[in-house]
């Protein structure tokens, strides 16, 4: 395979040949998208470890401390709409860095903040331009790597979740302990920095999908965008699949300790050990996907998902190797599910529409996110001896939704291969 950062229009789309490695320049690209989504997904998770210091420090309530980290993801959500119309408008590389620069001011100003209104500030500033990055990054992929390696490019990047949580939140708690809630942010900064250099440096421009463009203005674009069927069918599977997991975080942890009786000294361990496991089931997900077929590894990991978490959400006191392993199933049916998802709905958009797409996708996940968490504590009570209730009603909901992706998904398969055939039978030179 030529070594080249403008890939054709058509590699986007499932090619007639299959390439069986990965060029130099290709790896690059992989690991330093990898490390950018680490420091977005870090900036993000490590908030909510820092609560209970910041509530304490900052003398400002639970409520208030809520409100800090879901202004992340409102901001994000509105910007990533926002940022649609023109997505496709520019170089994708010089787009990502302006975003990155903005995300790495944010960042900077939450490690400087003095008080709540300024911290709040921040991470409004920090979701506005973070928020978009990742729709970015998933559209360089989509235009840099053909069908047929994308399932393995996408659990390599989103391997930076798990990594954040085995690396990232742990040592980020460490510095927080030993200088001051604001350090984790600082050092947060330099890795960002160093980064931005290496993406400066090192990547190439992105500009094959300017050719494919057309005079319709931003606002038409992001119309054309969201009114375009095929599109809103990846749009309604973004939004179930990002209400199943968000409805069991924001209460997992009390859910563990609580409900399976498991210690707090227990906890990192748990986090520990099924954050490992992800980090080995998001790349082997990503190879069976390009192997087997996306949708298949999809529906498994769906399946265990179901299976997993109506069980697990209806336990009472436990042994810890018991939790530890249903929280290893669970990630690991959340991680294929969403690693092949991710690489299947990125053949969805036509080559002039990926950044657009990408942009409103993210959109979509952010806010879906954020209501779900809403919908969840609307549901779960709390006890006074701190054991919560309805835990399984969050349970049927999860595997509902998740049934019901599945159905959603299957059509997305449908129509991604009639499009492949499609392709294949336009560019085949007649004898």
């Amino acid at each position: 395979m030529k070594d080249s950062n403008q890939a054709p229009a058509e590699a986007a789309d499932p090619a007639t040949r299959t390439p069986q490695a990965f060029t130099r320049y290709q790896v690059f690209v992989v690991a330093i998208l990898a490390i950018l989504q680490f420091t977005i997904i870090l900036d993000f998770m490590v908030l909510s470890p820092l609560g209970a210091q910041l509530i304490k420090e900052l003398s400002i309530t639970p409520k208030q401390f809520g409100w800090v980290v879901s202004a992340y993801a409102f901001s994000a959500g509105a910007s990533g709409l926002l940022a649609a119309g023109f997505a496709d408008k520019f170089d994708r590389k010089k787009l990502l860095l302006i975003f990155y620069a903005g995300f790495i001011v944010g960042t900077l100003m939450c490690g400087l903040a003095p008080d709540y209104v300024s911290l709040l500030v921040a991470r409004i500033v920090t979701g506005v331009f973070g928020g978009v990055i990742g729709s970015i990054s998933f559209a360089i992929i989509t235009d840099l790597f053909p069908m047929q390696l994308r399932g393995r490019v996408m659990g390599f990047v989103q391997m930076a979740f798990a990594v954040s949580q085995v690396m990232g939140i742990p040592l980020s708690l460490y510095i927080a302990n030993a200088w001051g809630w604001h350090a984790p942010f600082l050092a947060l900064v330099g890795i960002s920095i160093v980064t931005a250099i290496a993406i400066v440096l090192y990547m190439k421009p992105i500009t094959a999908h300017l050719q494919l463009q057309t005079e319709r203005k931003a606002f038409g674009h992001l119309v054309h965008v969201l009114s375009d069927r095929h599109y809103l069918k990846g749009f309604a599977a973004i939004v179930l699949l990002a209400t199943g997991g968000f409805m069991l975080m924001p209460f997992a942890s009390a859910f563990t300790v609580y409900n399976l009786g498991i210690s707090l000294e227990d906890l990192p361990m748990i986090y520990m050990v099924t954050g490992v496991c992800a980090m080995i089931a998001g790349p082997l997900a990503g190879k069976l996907s390009d192997q087997l077929g996306k949708y298949k590894i999809f529906a498994w990991g769906s399946v265990i998902t179901m299976i997993v978490t109506g069980i697990y959400c209806t336990m009472g006191i436990s042994p810890l190797w018991l939790v530890l392993l249903m929280n290893v199933l669970i990630f690991i049916g959340a991680t294929s599910r969403m690693v092949s998802a991710s690489a299947l709905m990125s053949a969805i958009p036509e080559p002039a529409d990926r950044g657009a797409y990408m942009s409103v996708q993210s959109s979509v996940q952010q806010v879906s996110g954020g209501l779900a968490s809403v919908l969840a504590g609307l549901i779960v009570v709390q006890t006074p001896s701190g054991t919560l209730q309805h835990y399984d009603l969050i349970g049927y909901l999860v595997v509902l939704t998740t049934l019901i992706t599945m159905g959603t998904m299957y059509y997305i398969n449908r129509a991604v291969n009639q499009k492949a055939k499609q392709t294949a039978a336009t560019t085949v030179v007649p004898a």
